[in-house]
């Protein structure tokens, strides 16, 4: 029971931090309850026994995340533009649309926490019972995270690598020339 209120509460406030966020105009607010955001979805992870998907999310959302768009903000404006040439209607289809099309795609998946769904028929007992064995390390989690999922690990280390690189790179970090080099000594 306090589970569920706690998953109920954790939610409203995602929603309503996600609708403050379309709504406001200053980007430095906008980019503190971003990392609100984050923060609350990690809490939300946590509550659903997702504590290495928690401490990702903290780490990558609420951490990097942050300080790579208040490094951006730092040299663009605090304002946000509006120049859109169409009103909010058809980035509302869009995301409907999208919506209704991730949801059609996971009624045939089998109930959360399901004893009889696949993966708790097959690969579940299989790590639990072969990776002692397998991998030498006791904890589980970190058993299938580096050996079984070792590859997909590194894929993501490399997704985000290249996100920083490309971050920096359109951000331009380079020399600024002086306002006035008439003032400069030799």
């Amino acid at each position: 029971m306090i589970e569920t209120l706690i998953d109920i509460v954790l939610l409203t406030f995602l929603a309503v931090t996600a609708i403050v966020i379309v709504r406001i105009r200053s980007l430095f607010a906008v980019i503190m309850l971003a990392g609100i955001y984050s923060l609350a979805s990690a809490g939300l992870f946590v509550v659903l026994d997702a504590v290495d998907v928690a401490f990702t999310e903290a780490v990558v959302g609420a951490g990097i995340s942050t300080v790579l768009l208040l490094g951006t903000l730092a040299l663009t404006g605090e304002q946000r533009k509006t120049t859109s040439r169409h009103g909010p209607l058809i980035p509302l289809a869009v995301v409907t649309l999208t919506g209704a099309v991730l949801v059609w795609g996971t009624w045939d998946m089998p109930l959360f926490g399901d004893p009889g769904a696949p993966a708790h028929q097959h690969v579940a007992p299989r790590y639990i019972q072969d990776s002692p064995n397998e991998v030498g390390v006791p904890n589980m989690v970190t058993s299938v995270l580096a050996s079984y999922r070792g590859f997909d690990t590194l894929g993501e280390v490399t997704v985000i690598f290249t996100a920083g690189v490309g971050v920096l790179a359109l951000l331009g970090f380079r020399r600024r020339k002086p306002r006035h080099p008439e003032r400069e000594k030799p």
